[in-house]
């Protein structure tokens, strides 16, 4: 399984409007079945570290393509996404695995 991060910089004072419309969004790819559950956090500059910045996170059991042939993202997501560009100056997107049970067990054996 993995966790996927996406991470939004957003132009000054916008996070939490880019958070509400990037779990806007979310929620669209979840109750169509693209996604299982996930969360969205923001810093608008009032807490410390990074700021005008939101994550979004979710697991995923494999990583797949989002333009596959058998994907069919509607156009209501595609919608969702286009509200919040214009107040997004930059963002990326990271892959990590979850270190499993048994995974967990088999890298104990290497201590």
């Amino acid at each position: 399984m993995y966790l996927i991060r996406r991470t939004f910089k957003t132009k000054p004072r916008e996070a939490p409007k880019v958070a509400a419309l990037v779990h806007a969004q979310a929620q669209l790819y979840h109750e169509q079945g693209h996604r299982g559950e996930f969360t969205v956090a923001f810093n608008g500059g009032t807490l410390p570290g990074d700021s005008n910045v939101v994550i979004l996170e979710w697991v995923q059991d494999e990583i797949m393509s989002p333009s596959r042939g058998d994907n069919d993202i509607s156009s209501e997501i595609y919608e969702a996404g286009a509200k919040y560009r214009e107040f997004v100056e930059s963002n990326s997107i990271e892959f990590l695995e979850l270190l499993s049970p048994d995974k967990l067990e088999k890298y104990k054996k290497l201590l």
